[in-house]
């Protein structure tokens, strides 16, 4: 099966009055059709930047592609122009941000919001519309407002056709976060990339927002890449796992793999971390520590300053991912020697 996406030796340069930052170091993954690929890490690991690298939405400059391909449906992303790419955006990939609050428009209808979406969309592909290429601008925009209510109505927003004139205001939260799943869908992506969704809602409706996305998924045949610091919501959505560090995979694998047999040290550091009731108050255990300067990394392997295992030879060069079981890859040759020791 061919990926819809997959990013192959990633690298991204950040520039500034200090120097330039390697944020990405080195990132691949391939996602496929009904996966969803949970990427995972400390704040300032890459994450976002790597999701927004997929449409291209990191200005440059400052940053800086300096190597590697996103390949989407065997596409570069990186050798289109621009008209290529907003062809591209809302159609084959689509986004959802973190805040909703943010990213809708206070001072638009959410029909009018979501109308120009399905508008700008159809203009690459009539038939989203159900419309042939000749039909009117009347047509058009009838035929989007019908759009508009059903996917309202797909992602669990009762009363759609009234609620299209009301303005985002007038939503709680985790309905404006139906709203930009609507919006995001509206142009039937074959890839998602979800920037944290769930991070500005409570508990019950992080649930409710997470089972839409995995209903979401299996409705329209999706790859999904979820950017998440929440391990449990990882868990509990997603199909594969890719951890961070400061711009580089250390871990990736089949869910149940990965959380099973976590192999990296990070990885493990990042499952200690968790809260649970059988840990006795100020007895959580932390990684001590923090992110390297990426204007200046450590030389090899970035984790190895907060390593318990690392050694001088992890100092030498970049750790490649080494193959523990189907799928499931680590970047660690420390581990890799201690497992066949």
């Amino acid at each position: 099966m061919s990926a819809l996406l997959d990013i192959r030796d990633l690298h991204l340069s950040m520039h500034s009055f200090e120097g330039a930052a390697k944020v990405l170091a080195g990132v691949s993954l391939s996602v496929e059709k009904r996966q969803i690929w949970g990427l995972v890490g400390e704040t300032g690991c890459g994450k976002s930047l790597t999701g927004l690298s997929v449409s291209r939405l990191v200005r440059t400059p400052p940053a800086e592609y300096t190597g590697g391909q996103i390949l989407l449906d065997g596409t570069d992303v990186l050798g289109l122009s621009e008209p290529q790419m907003r062809a591209l955006r809302g159609r084959r990939v689509g986004m959802i941000f973190q805040d909703p609050t943010t990213n809708l428009n206070p001072a638009f209808r959410i029909g009018t919001q979501l109308i120009d979406v399905a508008l700008a969309a159809a203009r690459h592909d009539p038939s989203i519309l159900g419309l042939d290429a000749r039909a009117g601008r009347r047509a058009r925009k009838a035929a989007a407002r019908k759009l508009a209510i059903n996917m309202l109505t797909e992602v669990g927003i009762p009363a759609a056709e009234s609620r299209l004139d009301d303005y985002p205001h007038q939503f709680s939260g985790g309905m404006r976060q139906r709203v930009l799943i609507a919006m995001a869908l509206i142009g039937r992506p074959g890839l998602l990339i979800a920037d944290e969704p769930t991070t500005a809602l409570d508990v019950s409706v992080q649930a409710q927002i997470l089972t839409l996305l995995k209903q979401m998924v299996a409705a329209h045949d999706m790859g999904v890449v979820l950017i998440t610091h929440n391990l449990g919501v990882v868990a509990q959505t997603c199909t594969h796992v890719a951890v961070m560090y400061a711009g580089t995979i250390v871990e990736k694998g089949p869910i149940a793999e990965v959380l099973a047999d976590p192999a990296h040290p990070y990885t493990q550091a990042l499952l200690r971390a968790i809260p649970d009731r059988s840990v006795a108050r100020g007895q959580l255990q932390g990684l001590a520590g923090s992110v390297p300067n990426l204007i200046h990394p450590p030389p090899g392997c970035r984790f190895a300053p907060r390593c318990a295992l690392a050694r001088p030879s992890c100092l030498e060069g970049p750790p490649p991912l080494h193959t523990r079981a189907a799928g499931h890859e680590v970047a660690c040759p420390v581990v890799e020697e201690l497992q066949h020791a």
